[in-house]
């Protein structure tokens, strides 16, 4: 059984979801691939103590604060690849960008193995299901091309701005499935 909530954000409104002890899923509204590893309903319950936790972090970083991901009980649900990622997004500083191409080289070498293809961690980070808490939208492809986001570009470009990132240097795909 996971618990959820509803949260106003400046990117538009949320849904927190948890168990009795983690946070498993962070989305936002409209998201593709939401809630996509949730089992069952989500039963509403805001005052659930992971939730009341989350929404507190979501105040710091929404009022330009650098809260530590570490202090929130994260439990994302996904294969040993996925997870692996993830974990090399929460690496990821606040206010810096890093590309699929980065994140791929470190995943093989974490993995022993000579590459890792860049759209298998697209799709790895496409997935993610914590978005801002597990800071997917700090992924950029090569050249500066923003590439997709689960929430949508322009929520990706919100975010990078409220973190200080110049995003000048960058630019919309054309085309794509997560405009």
């Amino acid at each position: 059984m996971l618990f959820s909530c509803r949260y106003p954000s400046p990117v538009g409104a949320l849904t927190l979801a948890c168990d009795a002890r983690h946070l498993a899923g962070l989305w936002l509204e409209g998201q593709k691939y939401y809630a996509d590893m949730v089992d069952g309903e989500l039963e509403e319950q805001p005052d659930a103590p992971v939730l009341k936790l989350t929404r507190s972090w979501l105040d710091a970083y929404f009022a330009g604060k650098r809260p530590c991901i570490s202090a929130l009980p994260l439990a994302p649900s996904g294969s040993a690849f996925r997870q692996a990622v993830w974990k090399l997004l929460c690496a990821i500083p606040y206010g810096q960008c890093r590309t699929y191409g980065e994140i791929a080289r470190q995943v093989a070498a974490a993995m022993h193995r000579p590459r890792m293809s860049s759209q298998a961690v697209g799709g790895a980070v496409g997935h993610n299901p914590i978005a801002i808490i597990i800071p997917c939208h700090r992924v950029v492809g090569a050249g500066g091309n923003l590439t997709g986001y689960a929430g949508g570009i322009a929520k990706k470009l919100l975010l990078l701005e409220h973190e200080g990132v110049d995003t000048s240097r960058f630019f919309a795909p054309r085309r794509g499935t997560a405009l």
